[in-house]
């Protein structure tokens, strides 16, 4: 009798060790990765690209150096547009990009307007 409650209680914690390990720690390979939390890109060695919604002649870079400085800075993203715009990289916006993900942060408004602008790290 002692050898059954022995082979019950060893079957037991198998079958609840099983569902445990299913449970938590499996996954299903073909579910796919979500690409927006992918960093792509190193801000580090390469710097940064920008996209500009909206865009009509509005131009920003951000460099490797000022990615590596890390000081909040107002940039200028006039370009060849008929007005100005100005986004602020704060220290923390840097701090992100140095760990390379992406930013995405609004212009001053001008003419009417604002634009968001995505920066990543230059692949």
């Amino acid at each position: 009798m002692n050898n059954n409650i022995v082979l019950k209680n060893g079957l037991g914690t198998f079958i609840v060790s099983l569902f445990l390990c299913l449970f938590f720690s499996c996954s299903n390979s073909d579910t796919p990765v979500d690409e927006t939390t992918v960093p792509k890109g190193n801000c580090l060695e390469n710097g940064t690209k920008s996209t500009i919604s909206g865009n009509h002649g509005h131009v920003l870079t951000v460099s490797k150096a000022e990615v590596v400085a890390g000081t909040s800075k107002t940039y200028d993203i006039q370009g060849t547009a008929g007005h100005a715009h100005s986004v602020t990289l704060t220290s923390e916006d840097f701090t992100t990009l140095k760990i390379n993900l992406s930013i995405v942060i609004a212009s001053t408004t001008d003419a009417g307007h604002t634009h968001a602008i995505t920066i990543a790290c230059a692949e």
